[in-house]
């Protein structure tokens, strides 16, 4: 069985201003705007880096959970990890062996989705899904989230490539690394920081050091032209630290 990193979800005060930014720095482009998400009190917009994908999402009503994440941490930044499978079955009846609550999950036929609660993963929100039909797990295969087939016409690798590694600031790195190691059942990798390896990207569990608790709080992002990112920045006034920018709450490291 493998498992990829195909998505990540950043939350944010208002959506444009987000979306605006890392379209800016990264040269990316919109491929979709999901409006189921309105169920939840929600707007969002994706956009493709390589053939991953990274989601904003943005509260348009009180009451949400998304808000409450932003008050929680303070302001914007990484929500959810979300990964995609080869077989769901089998990492659904992992998951409630190890009795770990489900929040949201569903099977639409040609996707299914199963998002566990953070209170029993640690770091963020982690999220199992699986794209099933023709070609569904290719590399750059279809996607449901961000529209099923037609993401690629909005791919621009320009700049970035693809997202290489997930960063969880957590109180116990080894803990909820540990954990995530038990659902995900691939080992932790013992390095300068808990890591587990998936078939595209890692997942990094580092101690909290910026006060706002434990959350997904930075993106290794491979970079195919750092100085126009860098440039990008110092336009926009966005904060750099050699070679990470500081954007929408996340820490990106460019590699």
């Amino acid at each position: 069985m493998w498992l990829r990193l195909r998505q990540i979800a950043l939350v944010a005060e208002a959506l444009d201003p987000a979306v605006d930014e890392l379209c800016d720095l990264f040269g990316l482009e919109v491929c979709y705007r999901d409006p189921g998400v309105a169920h939840f009190g929600l707007v969002n917009a994706l956009l493709p880096v390589g053939n991953q994908f990274i989601e904003i999402v943005a509260p348009f009503r009180d009451g949400t959970t998304a808000g409450r994440y932003l008050e929680r941490r303070g302001g914007a930044g990484g929500y959810m990890v979300i990964t995609q499978c080869d077989d769901h079955a089998p990492r659904r009846a992992r998951v409630e062996a190890l009795g770990i609550r489900i929040v949201n999950q569903f099977d639409s036929g040609e996707f299914r989705n199963m998002q566990m609660h953070p209170k029993d993963t640690g770091g963020s929100f982690f999220e199992i899904d699986e794209q099933v039909g023709p070609h569904a797990h290719d590399a750059d295969g279809p996607w449901e989230p961000a529209g099923g087939e037609g993401w690629r016409k909005a791919r621009n690798t320009e700049r970035v490539g693809g997202i290489a590694a997930a960063e969880m600031q957590v109180e116990d790195p080894t803990r909820t690394a540990a954990r995530w190691s038990e659902i995900a059942q691939i080992p932790v990798v013992k390095s300068a920081h808990p890591t587990l390896t998936l078939d595209n990207a890692a997942l990094r569990f580092v101690p909290i050091s910026d006060g706002r608790g434990e959350g997904l709080g930075g993106l290794d992002i491979a970079c195919n032209d750092h100085a126009a990112i860098l440039a990008a920045a110092r336009r926009r006034g966005t904060p750099v630290n050699g070679n990470q920018v500081y954007a929408c709450g996340m820490r990106f490291n460019l590699t």
